[in-house]
């Protein structure tokens, strides 16, 4: 009878934490769902990087392959690299950077 009880008690406990477990892990999931959602014009952020290039077709065209890779673009028209390192990291066969 004590033994019965006992294992009842511990299924109980067991069903409750595998609730909260459960729970905690849906919310987690829910905030990461969200976060990669949200991505960026990457349109306006290239015409805005592309704008003083030579050759603003090529630009644009690596440009919005990046932007479509990192979901970054760094702002201005040349440099600041260092704020989308995605972005600076991808290069081209030959070694040169990618991205504009």
């Amino acid at each position: 009878m004590v033994l019965s009880k006992l294992l009842f008690a511990s299924l109980l406990i067991s069903f409750v934490l595998f609730h909260f477990v459960d729970a905690d892990d849906q919310t987690v999931h829910a905030q990461t769902q969200g976060s990669l959602l949200q991505q960026i014009d990457c349109n306006a952020a290239c015409t805005a990087r592309c704008r003083l290039a030579s050759r603003q077709r090529m630009c644009h065209r690596a440009c919005g392959t990046c932007c479509s890779r990192c979901n970054c673009v760094p702002p201005g028209t040349s440099g600041n690299q260092e704020v989308c390192p995605c972005y600076a990291s991808l290069t081209t066969h030959g070694g040169r950077r990618k991205c504009p």
